[in-house]
């Protein structure tokens, strides 16, 4: 191969000298040149010599002269006309590559010629409309599983508005994979990238042939399902696909669980452009991921109305600190050993001037997604520390203060440099502070997480991992948190009493906490039944509205201020409406 470049590049010898002279810029020009002195120096040079050696006179050499000049130019012409038609296949082969690379235009060569110029257009011909198909599927198919992106989607969706004109029913589903951020952080991007090729795979085999199936981004899939004569065979279609992704995976002798959430937009029922449709269903797959794991949800005109409302909260929200809207209740935490207050939770309350009372289930989702939660997380603890530092200086029972972290908080690198310096700028001390962690939190990055807590568990603040039992609770990782403290969900505890299963898991996680030396609080205590089967089964300590409602600061000072008042009888707990 070396061999043959390094003739190539002599042979670019005379070229390249060519190319030097300003006036004969272009190749047909180069060959022009040589042919013309190819032709007219021997010629000249034989007529030269003839007319000098030869006794003519000189009439008859100029006769001869002339006729020879013009003999010569015809003759020159005619092989210059030859040679411009014979390069013609070089122009051409060189005007197709500039249109395909400007205007990427396919070229229109002959293919039916067997020279090397001939060849040369050919292989030019099928290189470049070869070329076309690899950008055309590499702009129009997703990389890893082979299905059409969300351009091609947009465009066959297109196609398919245009030629819908009887208003056929058709719907357009979009897909998420609920679980696939957890597989890449735990298992590992090629267990994720498996996956999804795996669940690509089960699609495709749920899918009718006339049915259009795309990966759009990350974990989104969508779906057009065609020719439908009713919303049955939609909702057919959503159970059959929750049903397949529900099976499990096996990836590295691994099995490897998914979960869908799935989004419903109709056609013509919802008429609306591609855009709004695609959104419109994006809209409804969100609503069935609040529901819970594999749910699927239909749009409706309400979701809009829920999303305008999201917006304008999100827009309130911004300044919401600043115009002094959000304040902090306190839930009192009681030791079942003792009866006594032994630390509240605190808990962030927003009264907008416009909506009134907004509830944290509303605009704390919309903070996390905006990353509002930053601010707004900080100033919680610091008005959380802050007010605990005012209860201890009023000469009030020593309490612990509990804050929750949120996901994006914990992410964050300095979290642990802002918690030591709000510590240092309140002047509480370390061991009062409390931080609340959900277990979903941890799994995401678990070293990461590992080595933020220790940092926070070293500066003496006290760790709880908060609703327990409803993530992953992996045993391997607990016993490596620097916890101290598990809280028991509230969805256990509500039905405890009723539902043999939640005692049980109840009972369970207790026992769990105890055998690894951790303390165990339980929230959502609404009934003396359940603080009584709380106690009984060893629980430490117990929040919930039996007990106390959120209160202010006031309020909860009061409590404090008549805690000596109160007896320890469990049955004589509840202190405040």
């Amino acid at each position: 191969m070396s061999k043959l470049l390094a003739i190539s590049q002599t042979n670019l010898y005379l070229y390249s000298v060519l190319s030097k002279f300003p006036y004969v810029n272009s190749y047909k020009g180069k060959i022009m040149l040589i042919a013309f002195l190819g032709t007219h120096v021997p010629l000249l040079s034989i007529l030269i010599y003839f007319i000098v050696s030869a006794s003519f006179t000189i009439d008859v050499k100029m006769r001869i002269i002339a006729i020879a000049l013009v003999a010569t130019l015809i003759g020159t012409a005619l092989t210059l006309y030859a040679l411009h038609n014979l390069v013609a296949p070089v122009t051409l082969t060189f005007l197709a590559l500039r249109d395909y690379l400007n205007n990427r235009q396919l070229p229109n060569l002959p293919t039916n010629f067997t020279d090397e110029a001939g060849i040369l257009m050919a292989d030019t011909t099928h290189t470049l409309k070869k070329l076309d198909e690899i950008i055309e599927h590499i702009a129009s198919y997703d990389e890893l599983t082979g299905l059409p992106n969300r351009v091609l989607f947009h465009d066959r969706l297109q196609q398919i508005l245009v030629q819908n004109q009887n208003n056929q029913l058709f719907a357009v589903i979009s897909l998420s994979l609920d679980k696939l951020k957890n597989i890449n952080n735990t298992l590992g991007h090629e267990v994720g990238d498996l996956m999804l090729r795996s669940v690509a795979q089960k699609l495709t085999n749920c899918i009718c042939d006339m049915d259009i199936l795309a990966r759009l981004d990350g974990s989104k899939f969508a779906i057009i399902q065609t020719n439908i004569d009713s919303v049955d065979e939609v909702v057919n279609l959503a159970e059959k696909i929750i049903y397949e992704l529900a099976k499990p995976v096996l990836i590295n002798n691994t099995e490897v669980f998914s979960s869908v959430s799935i989004g419903i937009s109709n056609y013509p029922s919802d008429r609306t452009g591609i855009d709004n449709l695609l959104t419109n269903a994006v809209m409804a797959m969100d609503r069935a991921k609040q529901q819970g794991q594999n749910k699927y949800q239909f749009y409706c005109s309400e979701l809009n109305k829920n999303l305008q409302e999201r917006l304008f909260l999100e827009k309130e929200l911004h300044n919401a600190i600043q115009n002094k809207e959000m304040f902090l209740q306190y839930q009192p935490q009681i030791c079942l050993h003792s009866g006594k207050i032994i630390g509240v939770e605190a808990l962030l309350r927003w009264i907008s001037p416009i909506h009134g009372f907004v509830s944290p289930a509303k605009f704390i989702p919309i903070a996390e997604e905006t990353g509002l939660i930053i601010s707004i997380g900080e100033w919680v603890l610091r008005t959380a520390c802050t007010q605990n530092r005012s209860w201890q200086l009023a000469g009030l029972p020593l309490i612990k203060m509990a804050v929750n972290i949120s996901s994006r908080q914990f992410k964050e690198q300095n979290l642990v440099e802002l918690t030591n310096q709000v510590l240092q700028e309140t002047d509480l001390e370390a061991n009062y502070l409390e931080l609340e962690i959900t277990e979903s939190l941890i799994i995401e990055n678990v070293q990461q997480a590992i080595n933020t807590m220790n940092q926070l568990h070293d500066m003496g603040i006290t760790l709880s991992l908060d609703d327990f039992g409803t993530g992953y609770s992996s045993l391997n990782y607990l016993k490596r948190l620097p916890i101290d403290i598990l809280k028991i969900d509230q969805s256990f505890v509500r039905e405890l009493v009723a539902d043999s299963d939640d005692a049980a898991i109840v009972k369970a996680i207790i026992s769990l906490a105890h055998n690894l030396k951790l303390s165990v609080i339980a929230e959502g205590v609404e009934t003396q039944a359940q603080l009584e089967y709380l106690q009984k089964n060893g629980c430490d300590k117990i929040q919930g509205y039996y007990i106390s409602r959120p209160v202010s600061a006031e309020a909860l000072a009061k409590l404090l201020q008549q805690e000596s008042n109160l007896t320890c009888n469990i049955n004589n707990l509840a202190i405040a409406a």
